[in-house]
This record gives C-alpha cells, sequence and structure tokens, in this order.
C-alpha cells in the first residue's frame, strides 16, 4: 500500500492500514485539514466548495467521504460528479467558490486515487498551501462545525458548460472543421473523456466518431498513461477505418496524446507544440513549459519572433512563470495544453478543439504537420546512488563540470548544448538522480543521457 503526501495532493493505494493508502480515515482527515486551510484563508463570502470525480472504482465511495467532511466543515459543496480535471477547475471559477477538490489518480492505475486541491480561481494550490495543509493534517487541528451549520450539497453537471466554453474561444474554428469532414478515432480508457471527448467532437462538427474505451466504468482497458506503449489498439483502430487523426486522454483527461491517420504516435510532446503553433500564428506572445520539455516548442516560438521560458516540473510552476511573462500559450511535454484564454489549467478539450482547428486550416495529413515540425527523441534513465550521497552538492559539482554551456538550476540541473540537452533531478523518495536527454535522433538522446550519468558516477566516487 502507498500513501504520497505533497504540495499538491494526496494520492494513494485504495484499502490496507491507516496511514498506508488512501483510506477513509486519511481521506477525511486531509480533506479537513484543506478545509481549514481554505475557512482560514477565505477573502470573500463564498461557502461553497466544488467536487467533481473520475470515474475510476473507488470514485463513489471518495465522493461520499470528502463530501460529507465537507459538510461536517460547515461547507457547502456543489456536487459536479463524473467531471474531468479541467471541467472542475473552469467551475470552481463559475461558481464563485471558496476552492474546489478533484477526486482522480490521474494516469495512474486503478488502485490508486488521489485529492487534487484547488483554490478560489480553479487553479492548483500554490507549495506554501500546500504545505501548510500537510501541517494542519498532521496536527489534526480542525474545527467541526455544530448541527445548525453543516453545510448542504446542490448536484451540477458542468460538461455541456465546459463544451461551450470552449466552442466560445476565439481561435476555435467550427465552420473551418465542419467543412474539413473529419473522421476521428478516440480512446478514453473508460473513464470520463468517454462522457464528454464524443460530444465534444459533436459539437466540433466531426462527421464520424469512431469511439473506443468510452464506458465510464473506470475497468482502465490498458495502463491508462498514454504512451506510445500502451497505445496498440487505436493505432490499429486508425489502419482499419478512414480516420483522419485519433485522440487519447488520460482518465482525468487534462492530457492528449494525438495518433496520426496511418497508426503512427505522434508524440506527446509535440501535442502541445502543434497548438502552440496554431496559436502563435494569431496571437504573438510568450510560451513556457517545463525545463524536461522538448526544445522543438522553444524552436517554434522562435520561428513566429516569440520568446519561450521555462518554468520548475509541474503544473503549477508553469503557470506561475505563464503568468509572469504573459505567455499566450504554454504547458507540458506530456501533452498537457494551458491555454490562459479558457484558464490556466491542462485542457485536452481545448486542445482537440485547437489542434483540429489547426489541422482543417493547415489541410494536411496529420503526419504531414507532424513532419514539418522540429525532430527531436527523449531519453529517460536514472543513476542510483548509495543513500549517504549528498545529491545536491553532487549537482553543484556538475554544473561545475559543464559551466561552459548553459546552465539552468530552478529545477535540479538543466545543460543545455548546442543541438541537444539533459536535464538532471533529484527524486524526493529515493537516492537516485532522473536524467532527460534530448537530442535529434533517439540514439544521440540516450549517448549524450549516459556520458552524463558517468561523469555523475565518476564525481560521487
Amino acid at each position: 500500500m502507498s500513501l504520497i503526501k505533497s504540495i499538491s495532493g494526496i494520492r494513494g493505494t485504495i484499502g490496507g492500514k491507516a496511514g498506508e493508502g488512501l483510506n477513509p480515515l486519511d481521506t477525511v482527515k486531509f480533506v479537513s485539514a484543506y478545509a481549514t486551510y481554505i475557512k482560514s484563508n477565505k477573502t470573500d463570502n463564498s461557502n461553497a466548495i466544488v467536487v467533481g470525480r473520475d470515474a475510476r472504482i473507488s470514485g463513489k465511495m471518495m465522493e461520499q467521504l470528502v463530501i460529507g467532511t465537507l459538510m461536517g466543515m460547515g461547507f457547502d459543496v456543489v456536487n459536479i460528479g463524473l467531471a474531468t480535471t479541467p471541467t472542475t477547475e473552469l467551475a470552481v471559477a463559475m461558481e464563485g467558490a471558496a476552492g474546489g477538490i478533484i477526486l482522480t489518480a490521474s494516469h495512474n492505475p486503478r488502485q490508486w486515487n488521489a485529492l487534487k486541491l484547488l483554490d478560489s480561481n480553479g487553479e492548483f494550490l500554490s507549495a506554501k498551501a500546500g504545505e501548510e495543509i500537510l501541517t494542519i493534517a498532521e496536527k489534526e487541528d480542525f474545527h467541526y462545525a455544530e448541527v445548525d451549520q453543516l453545510g448542504k450539497v446542490t448536484e451540477k453537471d458542468y460538461t455541456d458548460k465546459h463544451i461551450q466554453a470552449v466552442l466560445e474561444l476565439a481561435l476555435v474554428d467550427v465552420e473551418a472543421i465542419k467543412a474539413a469532414d473529419f473522421e476521428v478515432s478516440i480512446d478514453c480508457v473508460n473513464s470520463v473523456g468517454g462522457i464528454v471527448i464524443p460530444k465534444l467532437l459533436k459539437a466540433l462538427g466531426v462527421r464520424k466518431v469512431n469511439e473506443l474505451y468510452c464506458t465510464p466504468d473506470g475497468n482502465f482497458p490498458h495502463n491508462p498513461e498514454p504512451l506510445p506503449e500502451h497505445l496498440q489498439d487505436i493505432a490499429n483502430m486508425m489502419k482499419t477505418t478512414s480516420s483522419d487523426v485519433g485522440f487519447v486522454v488520460d482518465p482525468d483527461v487534462d492530457r492528449l496524446a494525438i495518433i496520426c491517420e496511418n497508426g503512427d504516435m505522434f508524440g506527446e510532446e509535440y501535442t502541445l507544440v502543434a497548438v502552440a503553433d496554431y496559436i502563435l500564428s494569431h496571437t504573438k506572445g510568450n510560451t513556457v513549459s517545463n525545463l524536461s520539455s522538448s526544445r522543438a516548442l522553444r524552436d517554434v516560438t522562435h520561428k513566429h519572433g516569440c520568446e519561450y521560458y521555462a518554468a520548475a516540473v509541474g503544473e503549477v510552476n508553469v503557470t506561475t512563470k505563464m503568468k509572469e511573462v504573459g505567455a499566450v500559450i504554454g504547458g507540458e511535454g506530456n501533452g498537457g495544453v494551458i491555454y490562459p484564454a479558457s484558464h490556466y489549467g491542462r485542457d485536452s478539450l481545448v486542445g482537440i478543439a485547437l489542434f483540429l482547428t489547426h489541422l482543417a486550416n493547415e489541410k494536411k495529413t496529420v503526419s504531414e504537420l507532424r513532419a514539418g515540425y522540429p525532430q527531436y527523441y527523449m531519453g529517460k534513465q536514472k543513476v542510483e546512488l548509495t543513500p549517504n550521497i549528498d545529491v545536491d552538492k553532487l549537482l553543484e559539482a556538475v554544473k561545475e563540470k559543464y559551466s561552459q554551456y548553459e546552465i539552468t538550476d530552478i529545477d535540479g540541473v538543466k545543460i543545455d548544448f548546442p543541438d541537444k540537452w539533459v536535464h538532471l533531478r533529484k527524486s524526493n523518495t529515493e537516492p537516485i538522480i532522473r536524467v532527460y536527454s534530448e537530442a535529434h535522433t533517439q540514439e544521440e538522446a540516450m549517448q549524450i543521457g549516459g556520458e552524463v550519468m558517468n561523469v555523475i558516477k565518476e564525481l560521487a566516487r
């Protein structure tokens, strides 16, 4: 059993002893801590918390625990039921709520669930807020409401409102999509994407939708992380239908993978690159991604005469940087598109609508569109160390070793070589350094990552 407490939320496996998994006792404790934090930091009179969940099997149990705890803390609850992460984020803002809780373990397998915590803007909490909530939970300093002050529950469905908000975006061209007469295949991994993505595609004017795994019952038919090795079923569907494009989402629909018309992977890293290319062709401005995302976004940004900025890994770090530099588009290389004209959160619905508009305007196949972007390949490795190694000191030594190159140290150490890069990040849970690398071929990416790994091992002696 696992229970991971971090500043971004509480994640764990269902079952086991208290403190060893995300069980009822721990769920109540952390929701009580979140409610205590919200109550003491509210700046307006809102007394509502929005609750939404993905379709995983433990969702209904978690929903009842969370809603009951919030009522016990004196908060009114707007329960939007089965809803995507971005839908819940939008609902918080539309309701003028004090905060929100999303019940989803995102791309983790079916035995996992999590509490994703939002502020009154419908955005993930800051690191400082997350730390404060963990402290409150540890002290268990909660004050529950008296019987006459218990909260109430209202049930609402925000799916259609989210779709309508996407349709109203200025750069979503429904008429162009209709005229393109697209056939689209989708894999929604039997979660909430199966509810919203077919409705979105119909609203966008897609001629035909081939649905794969769209029953929202939480029985994931494959590993729910949308990586190439997990997506052979939709790749085969693309080859046996006349689909123009395929879309794959994770269980909470904040990550978007694209499949080419021939069944090839477009590449998760390139979801953001393609959408940014379209946005920048109409709206000049800055872009942001995290340090471990592809250099292709920087290249495309510069092609449009705009500036690219890097952020530390983590959605809240990306959105913070986007606000700081006034970015018009940003996100993460895991297929996460963040479009401020909609909201500051990864949103696959927005990504799909903008990508289809781009595809319709370009009048190319998806594989032709992909071939027009800078070609990069990524390697992911790790260096295992002994527990007594001072990892921070080791990373400083690596910085010194490569000081003749461009170094970024806002999150580990990233070394930018002229035609490739290596990013080193220490694990918070085990004595390892994660090594991400990127170059123009897979072989080069693994090679440069291996070279830096050898340097780390030598310095660690």
